[in-house]
């Protein structure tokens, strides 16, 4: 199954809430991704740009996408982005087709 790296940051809303009644939020995370046949990896907390990050995996980037829509409509978060992960195999072999595929295209020129 393709992984995928989802980010995200609360809003204050949802900030607040989790200062005023402190929770571990894994199981609903899990919970949400299982819902869309998928399986998370890793769920974590962050500092910087985004407040978290999970590493997940799903059937497919429908199902990726529907997950990250689902997530997004619930007002939760201020942003929810998510990005599609190559295994090491995987970047070798576009790399691999890359350097076989032979095109016309040119670069723009200033």
């Amino acid at each position: 199954m393709p992984h995928f790296m989802i980010r995200w940051q609360f809003t204050d809303a949802s900030a607040k809430a989790l200062v005023g009644k402190p929770h571990d939020r894994t199981g609903a995370a899990m919970a949400l991704v299982e819902g869309f046949h998928g399986k998370l990896h890793g769920y974590y907390i962050a500092f910087g740009e985004y407040d978290g990050v999970a590493i997940c995996e799903f059937p497919d980037n429908t199902a990726a996408a529907a997950c990250s829509m689902s997530a997004a409509a619930t007002g939760a978060f201020a942003r929810f982005e998510t990005t599609t992960l190559l295994t090491a195999k995987e970047a070798e072999a576009a790399m691999k087709q890359a350097n076989k595929t032979k095109t016309q295209y040119k670069p723009p020129k200033t």
